[in-house]
């Protein structure tokens, strides 16, 4: 809801400060009084198309700005999201353009500079414009599904049908996938088992460069420990039967002490058993020492071309990572991703065929609930026109013909939206053919047939309304065609609010806040003022709006029965 409007120095408003309540709010005045102007500023403020004339004589620049309070599920939040603005659904929401006398122009959002674009897009999802020249919204087609679905109240088949595309478009993008995966695989089927074969006959094990590396190092030098290794075996030549001789002949002196009368406590005897059992060690430990060279000398004794075969393996597995450009240590699991993708390749057909099938059934049952929605929204369509034809009649429209076109789109151009393309069409006259509304209707037709539409779709939920403004949609009819305007638009107001530039009296008694247009001052003075009426102006205002330049008891008396009606 527009709850708010700043204007400065825009045409012949110096300075002006709005508040807009809801409901229907009437503009009344004189022509030429500069209703249009408010319009204009509103339009400015909004992102419309503004010319360097909107700019009053002699200011530098002119400004608008336009309080709006949507409510928190307001699409228009979205937008700001898109766009990057900030913003708090809590708080209102302010637009402000500036334009200088050259024709250049500034936008803000919450006073965040942005484009005019931006402002524009934002504007026409707060408020939409039914005018002499043009009918913002219902011009474009691409509002008229969404009306119609509203209309029949098809939201559950709607969203059904939107469902049915995202699985759909689920199952074409799963189904492409393995379409991509099967052909690219295919055509590295031949590579793949080339280079695993090779792999598989090298049979690289995990950590096997390490391995290989430090054998390689000791083949090398095995050769020289070798070599140490029998130099240190030469000290044991002849060592043991020596060292047995001398525990022999220990032995021998023993016995021969005691063969001459010596005791076993005699002191000579007790050394020679000493050395006798020292010697007896020794020739255990040399023949144990010399037990542990022959080991160490048989650890190094290695097959005569082990080192060449070593150093080969090490050069062809070198040599296939560095064809695979990967490195030793990776050949492994090179070889098991290599299987891998072999078997998939075997596997991907299968699965491209059943994801194939599920996509012929998922296309099936969007066309499906597509048809049924198309069924829906062709019964809607006619029940819309008849809702409409009937609104027409009231509105000095009987010649004219409404019509809701739903067309199947080619099965290429089907959406969450279903398969439909749905136009509102209009012919002017009985017999005449049946166009776009923009290229049929005009003037005050075009704004009353935008009044029969609304009034025929109002209270259907379709959403949050934005603000309507209507320009004169009562040009060029009176009397009962009058009332009947103001009739619907009081209707329209019930659930939205409704701006309205009138000069009609009918139109007027049903405000709920009357605002008077007037010019004031001479010359380069003259300036348009704003006056919201109360009760008593706005009888006056009714009454002139009836009688002309003299206002007589007559009209203040139709005025008041006007207002009570």
């Amino acid at each position: 809801m527009l709850i708010g409007l700043w204007i400065r120095d825009v045409v012949l408003i110096e300075a002006l400060d709005l508040s807009i309540g809801p409901g229907l709010t009437v503009l009344t005045g004189e022509t030429g009084a500069g209703k249009s102007i408010i319009l204009d500023a509103l339009g400015l403020a909004t992102g419309a198309r503004a010319e360097a004339g909107l700019v009053r004589r002699g200011a530098a620049q002119a400004a608008a700005s336009a309080v709006f309070a949507p409510a928190p599920d307001h699409p228009v939040w979205e937008i700001l999201e898109e766009k990057g603005l900030s913003y708090a659904r809590d708080e209102d929401l302010v637009l402000r353009r500036t334009l200088s006398a050259d024709g250049r122009s500034r936008a803000f959002v919450n006073d965040q500079a942005t484009g005019v674009g931006v402002l524009k897009e934002i504007g026409e999802a707060l408020l939409e414009v039914h005018g002499q020249h043009e009918t913002v919204g219902l011009l474009d087609p691409r509002t008229h599904r969404p009306l119609l679905d509203a209309f029949g109240g098809l939201g559950p088949e709607a969203a059904a049908v939107a469902q049915a595309h995202h699985a759909w478009r689920a199952a074409r993008e799963r189904a492409d996938e393995l379409r991509r995966l099967v052909e690219r695989a295919a055509a590295d089927t031949e590579e793949l088992t080339l280079r695993l074969s090779e792999i598989e006959r090298l049979d690289p094990q995990e950590g096997e460069e390490a391995a290989l590396a430090g054998e390689r190092a000791l083949l090398g030098a095995a050769e020289k420990a070798l070599s140490d290794i029998g130099a240190a075996h030469e000290a044991f030549d002849g060592l043991s039967p020596r060292l047995a001789a001398a525990v022999r002949a220990l032995d021998r002196a023993r016995e021969r002490a005691l063969s001459a009368g010596a005791t076993e406590d005699a002191a000579a005897v007790k050394r020679l058993a000493e050395a006798s059992a020292a010697l007896d060690r020794v020739l255990i430990e040399a023949q144990e020492a010399e037990a542990a060279v022959d080991a160490a000398a048989a650890s190094f004794e290695f097959e005569p071309d082990r080192l060449e075969k070593a150093e080969e393996r090490l050069f062809d597995l070198r040599g296939l990572a560095r064809k695979l450009a990967v490195s030793v240590e990776e050949l492994p699991g090179l070889r098991a991703r290599f299987a891998e993708r072999l078997r998939a390749v075997e596997t991907s057909e299968d699965e491209l065929k059943a994801a194939e099938a599920e996509l012929a059934a998922a296309a099936r049952a969007f066309f499906a609930v597509a048809a049924q929605l198309t069924a829906a929204r062709t019964a809607a369509g006619e029940a819309l026109a008849a809702a409409v034809m009937a609104e027409l009649g009231p509105l000095k429209l009987e010649k004219a013909g409404f019509r809701v076109a739903v067309e199947s789109l080619p099965e290429d151009r089907a959406g969450p939206a279903g398969i439909d393309r749905v136009r509102f069409e209009i012919a002017t006259n009985p017999g005449a053919p049946f166009g776009e509304l923009g290229s049929i209707a005009s003037g005050g037709e075009l704004a009353r047939f935008a009044l029969a539409l609304k009034a025929a779709l109002a209270g259907r939920g379709a959403g949050p309304q934005p603000l309507m403004i209507f320009d004169e949609v009562d040009q060029g009819v009176g009397g009962a065609v009058a009332d009947a305007v103001g009739l619907r638009l009081k209707k329209l107001a019930a659930d939205a609010q409704v701006l309205v530039v009138t000069h009609s009296p009918q139109v007027a008694a049903r405000a709920d806040a009357h605002w008077r247009i007037a010019k004031a001052g001479e010359g380069e003075r003259l300036r348009t003022a704003v006056e919201p009426l109360s009760a008593e102006p706005r009888e006056e205002e009714i009454a002139r709006m009836l009688a002309g330049a003299e206002i007589t008891d007559a009209a203040r008396a139709a005025a008041r029965a006007l207002m009570a009606a």
